[in-house]
């Protein structure tokens, strides 16, 4: 993966190009009001395609980026404002089409709230008219296939190239081992996405927040690993009579009271704990 140097508009505002296998630019994209960015996020570009829109806080350099790349088609992995930001601005700018998950047009259609951490973070919503996408998409990198992945939301979609052995996984894989989930996530939904990943033919994981080049299919199946123990241990002190919070002590798992407190709660640990019970209780 090769790296330039930094395009900095000022200390507060972070936007690194990247270059990965098939030609494909990657830009990790961050923003603060004050020190290094509390998270950063990626979209990525090949021919006329970016994948993913980043956070709108960024929305003047990623109209650059799509002017300067001539992009004509968004594909989005799932409505979060991280990822689908820009999506409106460009689309207004240029003409460009925008495609996403059923779930994910019906979401974007009238815009939705969202928590005042998630404003600060990544800046307000824009509602905005997406496309369904095809079952198959022809791109100048060969054939590019959505795959429905819920479980971190319901519209989640990877996308994949095939003729590359490249995935854009969205937040489906995020990192090998979990410190945090959000409070809506399903993570028996996202056992059996990652599953349905872990059999495809890919080596370059392109995440929307910590891209693999090389090994891709390795970090999904040992993030599936984790999961899947995680999911288990659970569901066994569960039946044993035992509550959340004495579930999450007897594993020893480790909460970040920042993140849990910064989020009012949103995002944490216990979240986690949470929503293997809602899952297994819903499957029942």
């Amino acid at each position: 993966m090769k790296t330039t140097i930094p395009k900095e508009i000022n200390v507060l505002r972070l936007l690194k190009k990247y270059e990965f296998n098939g030609g494909i630019k990657g830009f990790k994209l961050g923003w603060s009001v004050a020190g290094p960015p509390l998270m950063t996020v990626y979209c990525y570009l090949f021919g006329n395609v970016m994948i993913d829109t980043a956070q709108p806080h960024m929305a003047k350099e990623v109209v650059d980026i799509a002017r300067e790349n001539k992009i004509g088609q968004i594909f989005l992995t799932h409505h979060h404002e991280d990822h689908s930001g820009n999506a409106a601005v460009i689309q207004k700018k240029f003409g460009t089409k925008v495609f996403g998950h059923e779930q994910c047009i019906i979401k974007m259609k009238h815009g939705y709230p969202i928590l005042p951490y998630q404003k600060y973070i990544w800046g307000k919503t824009t509602p905005l008219d997406i496309l369904p996408f095809s079952e198959k998409i022809e791109t100048s990198l060969g054939t590019m296939i959505p795959i429905h992945t819920p479980g971190h939301s319901r519209d989640h979609t990877v996308f994949f190239l095939p003729e590359k052995g490249i995935i854009f996984s969205g937040d489906l894989y995020l990192g090998d081992r979990i410190r945090f989930f959000r409070a809506d996530e399903d993570i028996g939904f996202q056992i059996d996405s990652l599953k349905k990943v872990a059999n495809l033919d890919f080596d370059t994981l392109l995440c929307a927040h910590n891209p693999r080049e090389k090994n891709g299919k390795g970090h999904v199946r040992l993030k599936l690993e984790f999961l899947e123990e995680l999911y288990e241990r659970v569901i066994a002190l569960w039946k044993q009579g035992l509550f959340e919070k004495e579930i999450f002590r007897k594993l020893r798992l480790k909460e970040d009271y920042f993140t849990k407190y910064f989020c009012f709660g949103n995002v944490s640990m216990l979240n986690g704990v949470r929503s293997v019970i809602r899952h297994h209780e819903n499957r029942a």
